[in-house]
């Protein structure tokens, strides 16, 4: 008989009568976790982070531009490795305006974006709508308005460092794990747990008080909290330790296929713009990355890093 174990806060693993985590149903239980357990009639997000990105002219701007491009670049090589020859439908968990909808689109995968900004749904829209086999609608990842088993594969790509409560967390992780089909892959992106210290030194921003006290509370417990909303400074998030990163897909019941570190070193260097450039130089920076993704004890020195998970 399968019980639920709520013994610890956010964890709903199905355990035996002894109370030991049960083998062998490694999925089936994820609708439970997802539409019982973490029931949530209408899932807001902090109307902060809403704000932060309805002002926003144009986002995926961001990591088309300069050097942040290494996030795009890297991001996309670690997916296309573990992606399965074939037609293939993915699910953009908060896809923004489509900047990884677009490639996956052009490699000739069927799309579907949510996000819960609805101009950013409406730039993607606008952006790829060309595309047959692209739609786009506003959603949130706690609560994805999909059947079982309807994806061959799920992007997180931003919803995670959005939600700094853990049970909201693994109910995305839930969600993706219930909407994806078995075999089929997660990718969850996070940003470490050390990018607002790194951040602040590059950039000077840590000579000011008050952003040092912010880099003070997210090494201490993840939280970044930015309550002065000062401009040029990133909003509501979770900052994540290496190591709790495969434990909240894990807990779900996805298997870890690898961690890796997405930028490495090279985003926090201002000669790396100066370089960036030089497509010989653009490539040895992206090598550089690539060189120490998976080397454990430097998993946290980029802004981001991203967990491949499958459903058994």
């Amino acid at each position: 008989m399968l019980r639920w174990n709520s013994s610890n806060e956010g964890d709903f693993r199905p355990t035996d009568d002894s109370g030991q985590l049960t083998e062998g149903e490694p999925l089936r239980w994820l609708s439970f976790v997802a539409s019982r357990v973490f029931a949530m009639d209408d899932p807001e997000l902090d109307p902060k982070i809403l704000e932060y990105y309805a002002e926003r002219t144009d986002e995926d701007a961001r990591i088309r531009t300069g050097a942040a491009e290494i996030e795009l670049i890297r991001t996309r090589e670690v997916i296309r490795r573990h992606l399965p020859d074939g037609p293939l439908s993915v699910l953009d968990v908060g896809g923004g305006g489509g900047v990884h909808a677009e490639w996956l689109l052009a490699d000739g995968l069927t799309v579907h974006l949510i996000d819960p900004v609805p101009r950013l749904v409406e730039q993607a829209t606008k952006r790829l709508g060309s595309y047959g086999q692209f739609s786009a609608a506003a959603g949130d990842g706690r609560s994805i308005e999909f059947d079982d088993d309807s994806f061959d594969v799920v992007l997180l790509l931003g919803p995670l460092y959005h939600l700094p409560a853990r049970e909201d967390r693994i109910r995305v992780w839930a969600e993706a794990g219930r909407v994806v089909r078995p075999g089929g892959l997660v990718f969850g992106a996070v940003i470490s747990r050390f990018a607002s210290l790194f951040s602040g030194l590059s950039g000077e921003m840590l000579f000011d008080d008050e952003f040092r006290a912010i880099v003070g509370q997210d090494l201490s417990d993840g939280h970044h909290r930015n309550s002065q909303r000062r401009s040029g400074w990133f909003t509501t998030a979770y900052l994540h330790r290496p190591d709790e990163v495969a434990e909240e897909a894990e807990e779900v019941g996805l298997r870890v296929r690898e961690l890796v570190g997405v930028e490495g070193l090279a985003a926090w260097l201002p000669e790396t713009e100066r370089n960036w450039s030089d497509p010989k130089r653009r490539e040895i920076i992206i090598e550089s990355a690539r060189l120490i993704e998976s080397e454990p004890s430097l998993l946290g020195l980029g802004p981001h890093l991203l967990l491949v998970c499958e459903r058994p």
